[in-house]
């Protein structure tokens, strides 16, 4: 009997050993799954400055103001609800999409015309009725409006999978309603660096650069996203770009050592060391999943730290592009946030697609 007992009791050891190897080897094998499924990522990070000159989608209004009339002063648009960042889309239900469009459609007008714009991503119809400007004798509602929109900013990475160049790390926004522009069409341009304003406390520093190449752009832009301003590559040989390099996931960014690439002077990118100071592992994707410190003696006494034109340089931990640069801390010049790259890269696989 106790022999029975004894031989049931191993054998049940036994199964059990057996059931447990079944597991580790289960747990083994779908960590090895895991690892395979999570593939590097090559990219060639930039720090190139470059020139972004946007065509806006419709036509921004930038301005308002009173107009002289035989009668007084009149200002048709603002008393019409029309505000400083409205897209004017269309006029009597057509579209339209230059400036001196809508200063024709305008002056020819008549009586009351529909003024159809777009506001946060909301169309809004306005019913205005110009007036006659007492000294021009031209007919006008009291408003500014341009299409174009230009700027400098850094590159932050090739993605040579999907021949897509990311620059900026966050979005062109309408600087007074803070509303996200939409782009018609746009280029990508070789830029020189060609000053830099110092950045201090409360006032951020800038980049000052001479477009080159203008006729022959290096990128036609797709997309002007909340992650960054994205292109079609069309000529990468002039941007002068580095070696390839693996893209960390957001899982392997530690607080520590970490550099730049930015170009301060000319068109030389160069590498200057910063710290990370937070990871902030995010779920969902946002341009301030890091913060860092300029630590970089030369980047600190030439610039004062971060300045505006270093938006999108490429962050480098560990031998890996780990992000972008976003933002710079407006009380503080040696510090900024930062953007995860796998954000901006998926992004990007969204626009090539």
């Amino acid at each position: 009997m106790r022999k029975n007992v004894r031989k049931a009791l191993l054998l049940f050891c036994c199964c059990l050993c057996v059931i447990a190897a079944g597991s580790l080897f289960a747990e083994q094998h779908s960590s090895e799954e895991a690892v395979q499924i999570v593939s590097e990522k090559t990219l060639i990070p930039g720090g190139q400055s470059v020139g972004i000159r946007m065509d806006v989608r419709g036509v921004l209004v930038v301005g308002l103001e009173e107009i002289e009339t035989a009668t007084g002063t009149s200002s048709p648009g603002y008393e019409a609800g029309i505000q400083i960042g409205d897209m004017i889309v269309a006029i009597d239900g057509q579209e339209v999409y230059y400036a001196d469009e809508v200063i024709s459609m305008i002056d020819a007008a008549r009586g009351s015309i529909l003024i159809s714009v777009s506001r946060k991503g909301q169309q809004l119809d306005f019913t205005v009725t110009p007036v006659r400007e007492y000294q021009s004798g031209a007919y006008k509602m009291g408003i500014w409006v341009k299409e174009k929109i230009a700027g400098i900013g850094t590159l932050s990475f090739y993605d040579p999978e999907t021949n897509v160049l990311a620059a900026l790390g966050h979005g062109i926004y309408e600087s007074k309603t803070g509303a996200l522009l939409s782009v018609g069409s746009g280029q990508l341009l070789t830029t020189a660096v060609s000053s830099i304003r110092e950045g201090e406390a409360g006032k951020p520093g800038e980049i000052r650069g001479i477009f080159y190449d203008e006729d022959s752009p290096v990128g036609q832009v797709a997309e002007n996203s909340e992650f960054g301003v994205y292109s079609t590559a069309l000529d990468i040989a002039s941007l002068d770009l580095g070696e390839p390099m693996v893209m960390a996931y957001q899982s392997q960014v530690r607080e520590g050592p970490a550099s730049i690439l930015t170009t301060i002077d000319g068109r030389n990118v160069e590498e200057f060391s910063v710290e990370i100071t937070d990871v902030n592992r995010q779920k969902e994707a946002g341009s301030k999943g890091l913060t860092l410190k300029v630590t970089d003696e030369r980047l600190f006494s030439y610039c004062g730290g971060i300045v505006q034109g270093m938006s999108g340089s490429p962050i480098i931990q560990n031998d890996k592009l780990v992000g972008a640069v976003t933002h710079v801390f407006v009380n503080d010049p040696t510090r900024g946030y930062g953007i995860f790259a796998e954000w901006m890269v998926e992004k990007g696989r969204e626009i090539a697609q």
